[in-house]
């Protein structure tokens, strides 16, 4: 039931309306007095709208601009205070896995592994929200400073409120969703490898203004494609009798390097006559557009009959190399002279081992050479059912699209991230991909535990989150190719490391003691916060050094006290209390490439002051820290 407005109408707003059906390139997003976004006239474009000469105005450049452009740049470059907390409860195969699996907001995830995976990521894949009207974004706060953001050191971690209806009646409809992109691609874009690519699925509702803001971040010529895949067969219904079938899957490389695209097979070529050049086959012998000399009979020398190029077509030489090419049995004329002749094309002459990849998605049963394979959206839903007994996600892309992407942009081995993972089907398809062809592909999972609709299927199955939706995919999908490929997946990876955003570790020290109070005081004494357990020290400490976040941690005993060894040798970390010199020299004899204590640890100032001076005779190569 609406409510009654309460006010008389707002005569202003309907003068907009009326103007935008008029002149729609004059309506605009912009800055109120208040400082709120709101709709608003370009009265420039619109007075160049009214005119038959040039009106003078603003200084024209070529570049999309919206209101809040500056503040989602400020947003991605803004130092955040999280960590990333483990949580071996709900992963798989903690201790061994190379995959990640990372619930939180993704702009500070992305955050997170820029010091990690700088450069280290061969795939990004994302399904953003379309900004249909209905579809929910991040409300990122670009409202506070570097300072406050560092100061929420102390803060809690709830996720309520992070995401908004984008609905088209807000004045920002547009500029945020702009925004919530903006910021996390430019941050994207700095974990590529020089070589790496990035899909972005995408329907036409803000496909133009994704064009332009993905030229700006990763520059126009490293446009690679837009790739079209039919997601449906039914027609929808539709305002304008117009049925959108089709999405897009956006395509652009860090640099400009390629796809792999499809290999030819080379198997209708044969060598019937034992021709010494190798085996060979026919080809077309005609062009579509003139070239000079390039209409003439030519003669089969063998029967006289002449033959002329095909109605409205033309030879692909002139008459010199024509003659050449006849004289060299390239030429295989017809027994009748209403026939066509045709080339003898060579396989040693191939230009490229593979075929170009089209951008117009077909389904599998696709007899095209080389169709970019997909599946309709009706396969992915499919899928999800296979699994969980209903329909628990809306909308999941099918798998086929996946190993698609995969094997146009990815070896047996790389990093894959999806930091929209929905669902997870991109860390579905890579533990499918490797067991069928022997991989070791990674992937990068980044969801925001969006709750679910208590009125959905996947509520009513026990999915409080999204974030939990995807994690017991992969855990469904592990067991299915467990059941499917037992002679391969004994070695294969299915598991997952699950890492959870949170405020960082330590406590937010300003004060002076004289500006302390009584009940602070404990607080001031330990920097540490008190619920955090050293295995998350130790995720700070990788984070901090940018170690890999999936390297293996074992914890040993070395004088009775507990020592954590990342990888090996990357990190060694010690938290407890009272630490000698003699724990410290035993310590460096291990010669690991990083050593890290809590700045409290030491049982007297004399051993804090050696440690350096140790490292340095025992283990010169080490890199010491303190919390």
């Amino acid at each position: 039931m609406d409510k009654a407005k309460l006010h008389t109408p707002d005569l202003t707003k309907e003068n907009i309306e009326k103007i935008a059906k008029l002149f729609p390139s004059c309506v605009t997003e912009a800055l109120s007095e208040h400082g709120k976004i709101e709709r608003k006239i370009d009265f420039d474009q619109l007075r160049q709208e009214l005119s038959n000469h040039i009106v003078e105005g603003p200084q024209e450049r070529y570049r999309l601009d919206w209101p809040g452009k500056s503040e989602a740049l400020l947003a991605a470059n803004a130092p955040i205070a999280k960590t990333l907390r483990p949580c071996r409860e709900e992963s798989v195969d903690f201790d061994t896995t190379q995959n990640l699996y990372i619930e939180g907001d993704n702009l500070e995830a992305l955050k997170l592994l820029q010091e990690t995976y700088l450069g280290q990521v061969k795939m990004i894949y994302i399904d953003p929200p379309y900004n249909t009207g209905n579809d929910f974004i991040y409300d990122d706060d670009f409202a506070e400073s570097t300072e406050e953001y560092l100061e929420k050191s102390k803060q809690t971690d709830h996720e309520e409120g992070r995401l908004v209806a984008n609905t088209e009646s807000n004045g920002r409809f547009h500029s945020d969703w702009l925004s919530m992109m903006y910021s996390r691609l430019k941050l994207a874009k700095n974990l590529l490898k020089d070589n790496g690519v990035i899909f972005i699925s995408m329907d036409d509702s803000e496909f133009s203004n994704l064009r332009k803001v993905c030229d700006e971040v990763f520059g126009e010529t490293n446009f690679y494609s837009s790739f079209v895949w039919r997601r449906r067969t039914g027609s929808m219904d539709s305002v304008n009798n117009v049925s959108t079938d089709h999405e897009y899957v956006l395509c652009y490389g860090k640099t400009a390097h390629k796809l792999r695209g499809i290999p030819r097979t080379f198997e209708k070529y044969s060598n019937p006559d034992k021709d010494k050049r190798g085996p060979w086959i026919l080809d077309n012998l005609s062009a579509s557009k003139p070239g000079g000399d390039t209409y003439y009979p030519i003669v089969d020398p063998d029967s006289g009959n002449e033959f002329y190029p095909p109605e409205g077509r033309y030879w692909p030489y002139n008459s010199e190399t024509m003659q050449r090419k006849i004289a060299e049995k390239r030429i295989i004329f017809p027994k009748k002279t209403d026939g066509t002749p045709l080339l003898k094309r060579f396989k040693n002459e191939a230009k490229s081992l593979v075929v170009p990849i089209s951008s117009l998605g077909t389904d599998i049963k696709s007899k095209s050479a080389n169709a970019f394979i997909t599946s309709l959206n009706s396969a992915g839903t499919k899928e999800i059912k296979e699994l969980f007994g209903s329909k628990v996600f809306t909308f999941p892309k099918p798998l086929r699209l996946f190993y698609s992407l995969i094997n146009q942009s990815v070896d047996d081995r790389g990093i894959i991230l999806d930091f929209y993972s929905g669902s997870a089907t991109t860390a579905h398809a890579v533990m499918q991909l490797n067991a069928e062809d022997g991989g070791n592909r990674r992937y990068i999972m980044v969801q925001l535990p969006e709750a679910c609709n208590e009125d959905s299927e996947a509520y009513k199955a026990g999915y409080k989150t999204i974030a939990e939706i995807g994690k017991e995919r992969i855990r469904r999908a592990a067991k299915k190719i467990r059941e499917e490929h037992p002679e391969t997946s004994e070695n294969l990876d299915l598991g997952f490391r699950v890492l959870k955003i949170d405020s960082s570790n330590l406590n937010n020290i300003k004060q002076t003691p004289d500006q302390a109070k009584q009940d602070e005081l404990d607080f001031q004494i330990e920097h540490i916060k008190p619920d955090r357990t050293p295995e998350d020290l130790v995720f700070q400490i990788m984070l901090d050094w940018g170690v890999d976040l999936a390297l293996p941690i074992a914890s040993e005993t070395i004088q009775s006290k507990t020592v954590y060894f990342v990888g090996s040798d990357a990190i060694a970390a010690c938290f407890d209390a009272e630490i000698t010199e003699e724990f410290v020299k035993e310590l460096a004899q291990r010669q690991p490439l990083r050593a890290v204590f809590r700045d409290s640890s030491f049982n007297s100032d004399t051993v804090k002051i050696n440690v350096g001076e140790i490292f340095k005779l025992l283990s010169p190569g080490t890199e010491v820290k303190t919390l």
